[in-house]
């Protein structure tokens, strides 16, 4: 018998999470002018996947257990900003940058994962 793999279920939600998080960025970028706008950010990852209580397969009963499960919409929270502006504005452009640096970084990371993976189920199809 064989246990599903759910890394590409995994990789496909934490791209939806990065999705959301470069959407927020752009939303604080676009509103850097704007009179009294607090900048946001979403919840980090780590503890998105935290609250889904997910835990790893076994194929064998020595092996660690395993239980699929959904992780629910990022939520958005005011982010802590370096400074505000007269206009009360909380956003600094810099830093959002470098958020949105953060975002660019983990998604070639969760691609390059995700295309190694592919790579190596077809070696391991092919090779059977």
């Amino acid at each position: 018998m064989t246990a599903p793999v759910y890394l590409f279920d995994l990789a496909s939600r934490q791209a939806q999470w990065l999705a959301t998080r470069q959407t927020t960025i752009s939303g604080n970028i676009a509103n850097a002018n704007t009179p009294g706008y607090r900048a946001r950010d979403v919840e980090p990852f780590a503890d998105v996947l935290d609250k889904t209580k997910l835990t790893m397969a076994a194929t064998n009963a020595s092996h660690i257990g395993f239980s699929p499960s959904r992780v629910e919409a990022a939520k958005v929270k005011k982010a802590d900003s370096w400074d505000t502006v007269y206009s009360k504005n909380s956003v600094s452009l810099e830093q959002e940058l470098i958020k949105a640096g953060e975002v660019n970084r983990q998604h070639t990371l969760n691609t390059s994962i995700v295309k190694s993976f592919h790579r190596m189920l077809l070696s391991s199809v092919r090779g059977s």
